[in-house]
């Protein structure tokens, strides 16, 4: 039996807040309790409330504000001695990170998080950076590595009857599940996630999980209008609660849902603002997961076979840089489909024996979805 979803990041006199709340009140109360407890020389309260800054700024996708928010935070939690207030700000930093593309610090920074949480005796703090590891492995595409750890963090989670965290770990395998091929169980998954975060009133968790079931609705059924049905709904939660980068991701998933179904004006169409949405906030994987679905749409509407081989060949290396080891793969299936070959320089040609499959349901290729050290480094990341 599952509670209530709460939201443990909202610490000290923050505690109020609900794991729905609107960011924007989130950011209005926790600047002011940051300066009350400055003002007052608290620096327990500060770090809670500073936290509370730090992730409301990340989540609005101001992360040069989210990064000096939890460096303060963990300043903070450091002078006034509190070990599992320093994890919490750790963890914050290297979800950021994860955000924005640098996965070897966030899994640094997650990796000192953990310690700390278990070293501070703070359970769910620890709960959380490692389930901020696993998510960094399986964004990466490294599935053998962080499966196991997904599965012993849901039944964890199950065994405390913590819905928030078991939504995010059966999203999280439900995703891994859809990007190797097995919709069903996905399905079964992402519809097990939706029902629990919805009477949990975890509605950031149950946005994530209509996006889930649109993309498989999508991929599976070819069912666009019933995907896209999906998505409005995610859609309308993520602007309640001013969500930028999951709705930016729900813009994304609308992109692919509408170039399956052969809507290729109105997929580029939507491309470009999840890109301009990336863009502004400044988180490199969204981006150039959106540069590969209007490279495509842009291909499907006439753009010359060059220069969409020149785009595939410079998004490669992208992807690689940011750190996404199945990005050869993903950018492989795109030239598939699209029936393209290309040299070592980008310059591309049709290759007549790999013909272009137009159905609604073609898309395999659109899965665009689909370190340590020591902890002085962390503190010396901190201090920054």
């Amino acid at each position: 039996m599952y509670g209530k979803a709460f939201a443990p990041e909202y610490r000290g006199s923050l505690t109020e807040l609900s794991v729905n709340s609107s960011l924007v009140d989130v950011l209005a109360a926790g600047t002011e309790h940051l300066r009350a407890a400055e003002r007052a020389g608290r620096r327990k309260e500060a770090a809670s409330s500073g936290l509370a800054v730090a992730e409301a700024h990340r989540r609005l996708g101001q992360v040069d504000d989210a990064d000096r928010a939890w460096k303060a935070s963990y300043r903070a939690a450091r002078e006034a001695g509190d070990t599992a207030l320093m994890a919490w700000a750790l963890w914050s930093g290297g979800t950021l990170a994860r955000q924005c593309g640098s996965f070897a610090l966030a899994r640094r920074l997650l990796g000192h998080a953990a310690e700390l949480g278990e070293r501070g005796g703070d359970i769910v703090v620890r709960g959380y950076s490692l389930a901020g590891l696993a998510e960094t492995g399986r964004i990466q595409g490294d599935y053998a590595a962080v499966t196991a750890l997904h599965e012993q963090l849901l039944a964890e989670a199950r065994a405390r009857g913590e819905a928030r965290h078991t939504v995010w770990a059966l999203e999280g395998i439900a995703q891994m599940h859809r990007n190797s091929g097995s919709h069903d169980t996905a399905y079964a998954m992402f519809e097990e996630a939706a029902g629990i975060a919805g009477r949990a009133g975890d509605r950031r968790g149950h946005a994530w999980a209509l996006r889930g079931l649109a993309d498989i609705v999508s991929e599976r059924d070819g069912d666009a209008e019933r995907a896209l049905g999906l998505l409005a709904e995610a859609e309308a939660i993520c602007r309640a609660m001013s969500l930028s980068s999951a709705l930016a991701y729900n813009h994304k998933m609308r992109g692919n849902v509408l170039y399956r179904a052969g809507r290729y004006a109105e997929a580029r169409a939507v491309y470009e603002q999840s890109l301009a949405e990336f863009r502004e906030m400044g988180e490199p994987r969204g981006e150039a997961l959106s540069r590969l679905g209007l490279a495509k749409a842009h291909a499907r509407l006439g753009r010359p076979v060059d220069e969409t081989a020149a785009e595939l060949t410079g998004l490669a290396r992208a992807l690689e840089r940011i750190g996404l080891r199945h990005a050869r793969r993903m950018v492989a299936r795109a030239r598939a489909e699209l029936g393209i070959t290309a040299d070592e320089d980008g310059a591309g040609t049709v290759d007549a024996s790999a013909p272009v499959r137009s159905d609604a349901r073609r898309d395999a290729a659109a899965r665009a979805d689909a370190d340590a050290s020591p902890l002085a480094a962390a503190r010396t990341e901190a201090r920054r």
